[in-house]
């Protein structure tokens, strides 16, 4: 069971989080610099998702058994990202990986289960690491934070957030909170992840309405802030 999020806006590491990212972004998530930065190009990713493999679509693709279309136009959509998500290396191994019938099935139906499936939130998210843990590897690994956690952050951001690894451990470190990282994908790191977007969900949110979150989009991208080499 997750802790009750209450906002932490008295400590300074909060603040100085805040600060930083206000002084990219003076109107916070309204300001026009965050958006054409930030924020718009993946509302745009997610809308091309949702209009190449919303529910009812890749519903279809798999009871025709289109595995392989399915699992490259994830990989396209990706792609199409002003600033791609996924390291080369990452696309490399997974369009390697739904070469075979087999690997396309598996990453599609893994997919599904994962957006669309019933259960709870840690059951779809551990089918689904175990959907990416078997797919056939050629040469480097597919199983990664980022393979894992991109897909969910493109198709459903109100519910899902994206992990780099490297940047978030790098945030979660500025903004005091004892996120559970460990390299392997795992629900316990997961579940960590999505109570640090609560806690600054909550925190942001008593700060005023220009630093209200809409989504994972909006938390991904503070997180970014404060622990990517971009912002300095």
């Amino acid at each position: 069971m997750r802790r009750e999020v209450v906002p932490a806006r008295g400590t300074a590491e909060v603040a100085r989080c805040r600060r930083k990212f206000l002084r990219y972004f003076r109107r916070g998530f309204q300001d026009p610099t965050y958006l054409e930065w930030e924020r718009d190009y993946k509302v745009a990713v997610h809308d091309r998702w949702q209009e190449v493999l919303g529910k009812s679509r890749l519903e279809l693709l798999i009871t025709e058994e289109r595995f392989r279309e399915a699992a490259l136009l994830a990989v396209q959509v990706e792609q199409r990202s002003r600033h791609p998500m996924l390291f080369s290396f990452e696309k490399m191994a997974l369009r390697d990986a739904v070469r075979t019938p087999a690997g396309a099935e598996r990453f599609a139906r893994g997919l599904y289960a994962f957006l669309h499936g019933t259960g709870s939130p840690r059951t779809q998210f551990e089918t689904w690491c175990d959907a990416v843990a078997s797919l056939p590897r050629k040469q480097t690994r597919v199983l990664t934070w980022p393979m894992i956690t991109v897909f969910g952050f493109l198709a459903q951001p109100q519910t899902h957030i994206f992990l780099k690894p490297n940047t978030t451990r790098r945030a979660a470190e500025a903004y005091g909170f004892d996120f559970d990282y460990r390299s392997k994908p795992n629900w316990e790191t997961y579940a960590s992840l999505l109570e640090f977007a609560g806690q600054i969900r909550a925190d942001l949110s008593a700060s005023g309405k220009h630093l209200r979150p809409s989504d994972m989009i909006d938390i991904q991208s503070f997180m970014w802030v404060q622990g990517s080499d971009e912002y300095e």
